[in-house]
C-alpha cells in the first residue's frame, strides 16, 4: 500500500514541478506588462508599458531577427537530419555518427558558441589557416562575423547544436514507427534509399518528431546565451534585449521588460503557428508526389549534400573545441600564425583560484537538480508500469512545457513573484529552476528503455515472494542501471549549460562556469574565456564518462547485464 501511495504521488509532483513554475511565471510577467506591480508603484492596470515598448528603437528588427533565425535554423537542422537518415540509415556512417551523439550533446550551447566564435572571428582559426597564402591578409579583416546583422552566424551556431538533438530524438522515434520494416518494404518495391525513406518512413516519423521540433523552435527564437555570443548587437534579438531591460538599474524599466517578455512569448507562438501552417502546406502539396510511384528523387546528389553537410557540422564543432584548447594554453599568438608561438600552462594556473567557487556552485546545483529529476522520472515511469498504460497525451505535452514556453517569459515572471513573496534568491531557487529544464530531458532519455524492459523479470521475482519495493530496487533498477546513469548524465549536462535560470533566479548571487563563460565571451581575454568554456565542457564530459564506466564496474562479473552483451 505504501509503495503504491509513493509511486502514485510522484507523477503528480512531476506535473506540478513542470507546470506550476511555467504557469505562475507567465502570470507573473503578464500583470506587470499591464502596469500591475504594487511593489514598484504599479497599483492600476495600464497600457503604458506597451507604449514604452513600441517606442523602443529597432523593436521590429529585434522581432524579425528572432523569428527568422529561429525558423531558419530549425528548418535547416530538420532538412539535414532527414536527408542524412534517408541516405545513410543503418549504414556504417550512421552507426559512427550515432556513437558520437552523446559526446556532442554533452557540449553546452555556450561552449559550442564560444568555440564557433573563436573559429570564425576575423582573427579566428579559420582566417589564420587561410592567411596570408590565400587571402593575403597580414592583419585581421574587418568583417562582422560572428555578430553579422543578418544573424547568419547565430543560425549556424543553432544548427550545430540542434542537429545532434534531433538525431537523438529520431533514434527512439525510428523504433516506434517501425522504420526498418517500412524501409524494407519500400526497397523491395524498387525505391531508392532516400525516396524509400521519404515516402515510406517519414509519414510515420514526423508526427513523433513534432514536439521535439516545436521545442527546438521555441529555444531558437528565445535563446539568450547563444545570441549574446553569436548574434548581432545593433539590434540584438528580442530575448537578449528583454534580459537587458530586466537588469536595468532604473526599476521602472521592469514594466517594459514584462511587456517585452510577453511579446517574446507571442513571437514564439507566432513562429510555432507559422511552422504548423507550413506543415499543412507541405502535406497538401506532397500528396501527389507520394502517390506518383517515382522510385527516386535525386538520391545521389542529395545524399552527397547530406554527407557534406553532416561532416561540416561535426567539423565545425570539433574545430571550435580544438581552438578553445589552443587559446587556453596560448602565450603570444600574433595574426596570421596558425599556432601559438609559446604554449603555456600559466593561463590555467592563474585561473585556478577563480574557478573554485564557480565549479563548486555549478556541481552543487547540477547534482541536486539531476537527482531530483531522476527520482521523479523513475517514479512516474514506475506508476505508468503499474497502470499498464502509457501517459495521457496531455501529460506528454506538460513534459515539453518548459521547452515550448520561452524561458525569458516565465522566468521573468517567477523573478517578479519571487520578489513579491519575499523569497531570497540563492542556490535553492536556482536548483528548482534548473530542475524544471532538466526533468524533461531525463524523461526523454530514460522513458523508452524503461518501457521496453521485459516485464517477465518482475513477474518472476514476484512469483518468488519478492515485494514491490524489492522488485523495484533489486530487479528493475539493476537491469536499468546503464540507461539511468546515461539519463542522469544528460540531465547533468543540461543543468551545466543553463544560463538564464541561474542569472535571473540567482540574482547574481550564484556564479557558475556558464554564467562566467558567457560574461567573458563579450570581453577581450580569449585565454580566460577559453578556459571557462573548456571547464564548462569538461564537467558534462566527466558525467558521460562516469555513465559509461559505472555499469561496467558494477557488472564486471555479470557481463550479461552490460549493454550490448551477448
Amino acid at each position: 500500500m505504501a509503495y503504491r501511495l509513493v509511486v502514485g504521488t510522484l507523477p503528480w509532483l512531476t506535473i506540478a514541478l513542470l507546470s506550476m513554475p511555467v504557469a505562475s511565471g507567465v502570470l507573473g510577467a503578464l500583470m506587470p506588462a499591464f502596469g500591475w506591480l504594487p511593489t514598484l508603484g504599479g497599483d492600476h492596470l495600464s497600457l503604458s508599458p506597451w507604449r514604452q515598448l513600441v517606442q523602443v528603437p529597432g523593436l521590429v528588427d529585434m522581432a524579425r531577427l528572432s523569428l527568422v533565425t529561429g525558423l531558419a535554423s530549425a528548418a535547416l537542422a530538420l532538412a539535414l537530419v532527414v536527408l542524412f537518415l534517408g541516405s545513410f540509415l543503418y549504414t556504417p556512417l550512421y552507426r559512427r555518427i550515432q556513437r558520437w551523439l552523446s559526446p556532442l550533446l554533452a557540449v553546452p550551447h555556450a561552449a559550442a558558441a564560444i568555440g564557433l566564435a573563436f573559429l570564425l572571428a576575423p582573427s579566428g582559426w579559420a582566417a589564420r589557416g587561410l592567411s596570408p597564402w590565400l587571402t593575403g591578409w597580414a592583419y585581421p579583416p574587418g568583417y562582422a562575423f560572428p555578430g553579422d546583422a543578418w544573424g547568419l552566424s547565430l543560425i549556424l551556431g543553432l544548427v550545430v547544436k540542434e542537429v545532434p538533438f534531433l538525431l537523438l530524438m529520431s533514434l527512439a522515434a525510428l523504433v516506434q514507427c517501425q522504420a526498418g520494416e517500412r524501409l524494407a518494404v519500400a526497397r523491395s518495391l524498387g525505391y531508392r534509399p532516400l525516396t524509400a525513406f521519404l515516402k515510406g518512413v517519414m509519414p510515420g516519423l514526423y508526427p513523433l518528431l513534432r514536439l521535439p521540433l516545436y521545442a527546438v523552435i521555441a529555444f531558437a527564437t528565445s535563446t539568450v546565451d547563444v545570441a549574446m555570443i553569436l548574434g548581432p548587437t545593433t539590434p540584438s534579438t528580442l530575448a537578449v534585449s528583454v534580459v537587458g531591460w530586466l537588469n536595468d538599474p532604473v526599476l521602472s524599466t521592469r514594466f517594459m521588460a514584462s511587456a517585452g517578455a510577453i511579446l517574446q512569448l507571442l513571437l514564439t507562438l507566432t513562429a510555432l503557428l507559422i511552422w504548423w501552417s507550413l506543415e499543412r502546406l507541405v502535406a497538401c502539396a506532397s500528396r501527389g508526389w507520394y502517390r506518383d510511384g517515382r522510385r527516386q528523387c535525386g538520391d545521389r546528389w542529395l545524399g552527397g549534400v547530406a554527407w557534406l553537410a553532416m561532416r561540416t557540422v561535426l567539423g565545425l564543432m570539433m574545430a571550435g573545441l580544438a581552438g578553445l584548447v589552443l587559446w587556453s594554453v596560448a602565450g603570444y599568438w600574433p595574426f596570421p600564425h596558425f599556432l601559438p608561438r609559446s604554449p603555456t600552462v600559466h593561463n590555467w594556473l592563474n585561473a585556478a583560484d577563480e574557478l573554485i567557487v564557480p565549479v563548486w556552485q555549478t556541481l552543487s546545483v547540477a547534482l541536486i537538480a539531476t537527482l531530483v529529476s531522476v527520482v521523479l522520472v523513475l517514479g512516474s515511469l514506475e506508476a505508468e508500469t503499474l497502470r499498464s498504460r502509457p501517459l495521457q497525451p496531455w501529460v506528454q505535452v506538460i513534459l515539453y512545457l518548459p521547452l515550448l514556453v520561452p524561458p525569458v517569459a516565465f522566468l521573468f515572471g517567477l523573478v517578479m513573484m519571487q520578489a513579491q513573496a519575499g523569497i531570497r534568491p540563492g542556490l535553492g531557487t536556482v536548483i528548482v529552476g534548473h530542475a524544471v529544464f532538466v526533468l524533461p530531458y531525463v524523461f526523454l532519455s530514460l522513458a523508452e528503455s524503461y518501457r521496453r524492459l521485459d516485464p517477465r523479470w518482475s513477474q518472476q521475482a514476484r512469483s518468488l515472494g519478492a515485494g514491490p519495493w524489492r522488485v523495484f530496487l533489486g530487479v528493475r533498477l539493476p537491469l536499468l542501471l546503464a540507461p539511468i546513469v546515461t539519463a542522469a548524465a544528460v540531465g547533468f549536462a543540461v543543468s551545466i549549460g543553463q544560463y538564464l535560470p541561474t542569472v535571473l533566479l540567482g540574482a547574481g548571487r550564484v556564479v557558475t562556469v556558464t554564467t562566467e563563460a558567457v560574461s567573458l565571451a563579450s570581453g577581450g581575454d580569449r585565454r580566460l574565456t577559453a578556459i571557462y568554456a573548456l571547464v564548462q565542457l569538461l564537467l558534462p564530459a566527466l558525467g558521460f564518462l562516469l555513465a559509461m564506466r559505472v555499469p561496467r564496474y558494477v557488472f564486471r562479473r555479470r557481463r550479461g547485464l552490460l549493454p550490448g552483451a551477448d
